[in-house]
C-alpha cells in the first residue's frame, strides 16, 4: 500500500513540474516578446525624431551670402531684406541719408562762399558776406567747407560699403551650425582624488 502511494506521488510530481516549467516559459517568451516591442518601438520612436530633425534643418545655400552683398550693393537695404532682417533698413538708410545730408549741406554751403569769392575779385561788393567776412576768411571758409565735404563723402561711402559686408556676414551666420550635435560646453565637477573642482571645456560630436 505504502509503494503504491510512493509511485503515484511520483508520477503526480512529473506531471505536474512540465506542466509548471510550461508556464514559467510561457511567462518567460511573453516578458521577452514585451520587450523587443518596446525596443522595436523605441527604435522607430527614435529614428522617426531623427528624420523629423533632419528635415527641420533648413538646407546651406552657399550662394546666399553672395546675393544678399550683390542686392545691397544694388540697392543700400535690399541685402538686409533678402536675408529678412527688415528692422536694419531703416538703419541703413539713416546712416547712408545722414552722410549724404552733410555732403550736400557742405557743398552748398562752399558753392556760397565761392561765389562770394568770385564776386569781389571781379571787383563788386555786393556779396552776401560782404562787410562781415574778409577775403582771407573767405578762402578759409572754402578750404573747411571743400574738407568737409570729401569726410562727408567718404563717410557716406563707408556706410555704403558695411551695408554690403553687413548683408554679407549676416547670411553666414544665419547658416551658422548650432546644432546640438556639435557643442562646446564649459563644465565645473567635482574631483574624486582631492575633492576640489576642475573647470574645463567639454567639445561634444555626434555623429
Amino acid at each position: 500500500m505504502t509503494s503504491r502511494l510512493f509511485i503515484i506521488t511520483i508520477l503526480f510530481c512529473f506531471s505536474v513540474i512540465p506542466v509548471c516549467f510550461s508556464q514559467e516559459n510561457d511567462e518567460e517568451k511573453t516578458e521577452e516578446q514585451q520587450n523587443v516591442r518596446k525596443s522595436k518601438s523605441y527604435i522607430d520612436t527614435e529614428d522617426l525624431v531623427v528624420e523629423q530633425a533632419a528635415m527641420d534643418k533648413k538646407p546651406i545655400d552657399p550662394l546666399a551670402p553672395s546675393k544678399a552683398a550683390f542686392y545691397s550693393a544694388i540697392l543700400p537695404g535690399l541685402g538686409q531684406a533678402y536675408n529678412k532682417k527688415y528692422w536694419k533698413i531703416p538703419i541703413v538708410y539713416a546712416f547712408i541719408g545722414g552722410g549724404l545730408y552733410f555732403y550736400f549741406d557742405n557743398d552748398r554751403e562752399y558753392d556760397r562762399y565761392r561765389d562770394a569769392y568770385k564776386s569781389r575779385l571781379a571787383g563788386y561788393t555786393t556779396d552776401e558776406f560782404y562787410g562781415v567776412v574778409t577775403d582771407d576768411g573767405l578762402v578759409r571758409a572754402q578750404k573747411t567747407l571743400r574738407r568737409n565735404k570729401e569726410i562727408s563723402l567718404l563717410v557716406t561711402l563707408g556706410f555704403y560699403v558695411l551695408n554690403i559686408i553687413e548683408a554679407n556676414v549676416n547670411a553666414h551666420l544665419m547658416q551658422f551650425n548650432v546644432d546640438d550635435a556639435l557643442t562646446v560646453r564649459p563644465h565645473y565637477k567635482i574631483n574624486d582624488l582631492n575633492n576640489k573642482g576642475d573647470v574645463g571645456l567639454t567639445l561634444n560630436f555626434k555623429f
